[in-house]
């Protein structure tokens, strides 16, 4: 289950930004198409595509990963196939809406929502090895894309991808997953129920069924509607979106705002490297210590990493300090993935924690849409990166003080 939710991170990358950015030039060439066209597609295409994450999540609820998943993964790989086919700006419309809902989105929702059904005591953890197929993809896909275009072409690329994100996904869904472990008589973390314990082996398979939803019964969960009443669920939706809003822009833009101060295209470039590396460890660092602490307080520490990068990039002392910064930021997105997926099945139960998650992606799918634009528009008006910087500054300083007070919601429980 957790190699599929993995693979799943890993695979959504057609629909990621950082899989997007090897073929704007090729197919701006190509096109015809002016550049801030591709851009504004690119940006209505994911705020639509956010829009859809609240109703992928309640269907993943009520029908479960190992029918949704099969689906979804199909329909990215058409989604691929149609953007090879492209020959218009309509088309690059109806594309991007496909992948970036279908990549970045649903794919990455589902693996959140497999490692949630499957996982309690180690959730942390497993949410940590998890993320570190999003790292991977980060690392291997861009340099994979732009080998795919150089060698073949930019149409024959997203057809190579939407054929890898099927084959790797489709049949591994449909033989190996399972929505969740009562169903099979177990709990999560690959438990036996502990009544077993008492007759042993006498129990049946059905008892063993049924005192395992017992127990699930009895864990606290959140209706939607619960979640979006609690405070804290607000505080720690202000951290992923800040994440978002903020990452984007900087990886959108990163070439050009380190070349403002004295950094090279080619190191630029080698620096995502080098945030890869450094979000693989702290994905699983952070797995592992939400498990032994409050969420908040974990990412309360991605939002400070988050500050001391932003801090670096205004007053960078010189070129080679470049790296550091792309170690910070590496540091602080990789807690996101493995804490900030998980902190919503922590914080509101497993019951509906799809719908809810599909919220708060949706929130932040949306954030991200409107991440390069401070940037842009901080060129075009200043001359210079610093005013985007400065507001980009003030918003992780405020999600950090806020998410300290998040304390995790409290309700009665059935007895």
């Amino acid at each position: 289950m957790l190699g599929i939710a993995a693979a799943a991170t890993f695979m959504s990358a057609p629909g990621q930004s950082f899989s997007v950015a090897a073929f704007v030039d090729p197919m701006l060439a190509d096109l015809k198409l002016q550049r801030t066209n591709y851009s504004v597609a690119y940006m209505v295409a994911t705020l639509i595509g956010g829009c859809a994450l609240p109703f992928v999540g309640r269907l993943v609820d009520r029908l479960g990963a190992r029918k949704v998943l099969p689906v979804v993964t199909l329909g990215l790989g058409t989604a691929c196939a149609w953007m090879s086919q492209l020959t218009g700006e309509f088309g690059l419309y109806v594309g991007f809406t496909m992948i970036r809902c279908l990549g970045q989105g649903s794919l990455t929702l589902i693996a959140n929502w497999i490692v949630g059904e499957w996982f309690h005591t180690y959730r942390g953890r497993a949410a940590g090895i998890c993320g570190v197929g999003g790292t991977l993809s980060v690392l291997i896909v861009p340099q994979l894309n732009s080998l795919l275009i150089n060698s073949y072409g930019w149409r024959e690329a997203w057809m190579m991808l939407g054929a890898s994100v099927v084959v790797c996904l489709v049949l591994p869904a449909i033989v190996f997953l399972r929505d969740r472990p009562e169903a099979l008589g177990l709990l999560p973390d690959w438990e036996f129920p502990k009544i077993k314990t008492v007759a042993a082996t006498e129990l049946p398979e059905e008892t063993a069924r049924l005192a395992a939803v017992e127990l699930l019964n009895k864990e606290q969960s959140f209706t939607v509607s619960e979640a979006l009443r609690c405070s804290a669920f607000w505080k720690v939706a202000s951290v992923v979106a800040t994440v978002s809003l903020v990452g984007t822009g900087l990886i959108f833009h990163q070439v050009s705002i380190l070349a403002d101060v004295g950094v090279s295209r080619e190191m630029a470039i080698t620096c995502l490297g080098v945030q890869a590396c450094a979000a693989t460890f702290s994905t699983l660092l952070a797995g592992y210590l939400i498990d032994r602490m409050e969420a908040r307080y974990v990412l309360a520490c991605s939002m400070l990493l988050e500050i001391c990068a932003l801090l670096l990039l205004l007053f960078l002392p010189s070129p080679g300090w470049a790296f550091v910064y792309s170690a910070l930021l590496g540091l602080h997105g990789g807690i996101i993935r493995s804490a900030g997926s998980m902190v919503w099945i922590n914080y509101f139960g497993r019951r509906f924690q799809g719908s809810i998650q599909g919220i708060s992606m949706s929130l932040m799918v949306l954030a991200a849409a409107f991440g390069p634009v401070p940037v842009a528009l901080s060129v075009d008006y200043t001359g210079n990166y610093r005013a985007a910087l400065m507001l980009f500054l003030a918003l992780p300083t405020i999600a950090g003080i806020a998410v300290l007070s998040a304390a995790p919601p409290k309700k009665s429980v059935a007895k």
